[in-house]
């Protein structure tokens, strides 16, 4: 038996859709019928691709330039989306930045600072502003872009995992306080994943090539994006009905 996924009708908001996972994501949600606002917060030539592969696929799509963790870009932002597609029923909040790798008494006082607020304040600022008409459209579906990070704490990694942690917090905060005005939050926590920034974790651990990692891989192979997007379309779906504020690590069992 298989199952078709329809978001038609729907609305989503993809943070740092322009490349990676979040365009994937984009994509996906565009394939089984929403149409997509895509944020992005400098590439906009990337951005306008991904707009225009979601307009092949015959749904509405436009690019949102936003540094998500500033309050005013995000209430411009938001109020832009809000007037063009009316309504965001999906808000999927991924955009996010990378920490350097040092230790803890090495990193840069500032670096937390930068992490956690893409990674945190954008989210905040977001599910704040879009939540209150959410609650008007009877059902409303909010996803994290997390990371396996926080299941593991590696060293070296100490403002990303503290901000992938925090992010988890939002969520499964909100989904106790937004079920009952019918919003769904999730978190989907990718291991390493083929994408650009993906390709620099391999180099930075000694990998030249991400496709040497397939081997040691859950299946044979690393992580697509499309293995996270499918994740999120089923959380987004009516195929979900009564699962929320779960956190679904997609790192094949591994």
């Amino acid at each position: 038996m298989s199952i078709d996924i329809s978001l038609a009708g729907r609305v989503a908001l993809v943070t740092g859709a322009s490349r990676g996972i979040g365009r994937t994501i984009a994509l996906q949600l565009a394939q089984a019928g929403a149409d997509v606002a895509i944020n992005y917060r400098r590439d906009e030539a990337a951005a306008r691709e991904t707009v225009a592969a979601i307009t092949a696929l015959g749904r509405q799509a436009r690019a949102y330039a936003a540094a998500v963790e500033d309050r005013e870009q995000a209430q411009r932002m938001t109020a832009d989306v809000l007037r063009d597609f009316g309504a965001v029923h999906i808000l999927v909040n991924n955009a996010g930045i990378s920490s350097r790798g040092q230790k803890v008494v090495d990193t840069d006082p500032g670096e937390p600072l930068r992490v956690l607020g893409v990674h945190v304040m954008g989210s905040f600022h977001l599910c704040q502003l879009l939540i209150p008409q959410m609650r008007e459209l009877g059902r409303g579906d909010i996803v994290m872009v997390s990371s396996v990070a926080t299941r593991r704490f590696a060293a070296g990694g100490a403002p990303y995992s503290m901000a992938k942690a925090a992010m988890e917090a939002l969520a499964l905060t909100l989904a106790k306080e937004e079920r009952i005005n019918g919003i769904r939050t999730h978190v989907v926590s990718p291991t390493l994943t083929d994408t650009e920034m993906g390709r620099r974790l391999a180099r930075a651990r000694g990998s030249a090539d991400i496709r040497t990692l397939d081997a040691s891989s859950p299946f044979g192979r690393v992580s697509r994006p499309e293995d996270v997007a499918a994740v999120v379309a089923f959380l987004v779906s009516d195929f979900n009905a009564y699962v929320n504020g779960q956190n679904i690590a997609v790192d094949g069992g591994g």
